[in-house]
């Protein structure tokens, strides 16, 4: 059963993915460029997991923007 919150993960994912993307990096350049396991890139795109703030300020690093960045999506 999905939460409630389900439509926000993925909008959030969705989101990452596209930022990635703008910055031509793979998942794994994303992953080892935040220092963060391979896999768990994949699963915050593809919405499988409501990842925390500090893999979220690794991941805002990694692709060096400013956090609020990856909150800036419509749900």
């Amino acid at each position: 059963m999905k939460s409630k919150d389900h439509k926000y993960i993925q909008a959030f994912g969705n989101h990452l993915r596209k930022l990635r993307k703008a910055k031509e990096l793979s998942q794994e350049d994303l992953a080892n460029d935040a220092d963060i396991p391979i896999n768990q890139i994949g699963r915050i795109e593809r919405a499988e997991i409501n990842t925390t703030l500090s893999t979220m300020r690794a991941i805002s690093k990694a692709l060096n923007i400013d956090i609020v960045e990856l909150f800036n999506f419509a749900d």
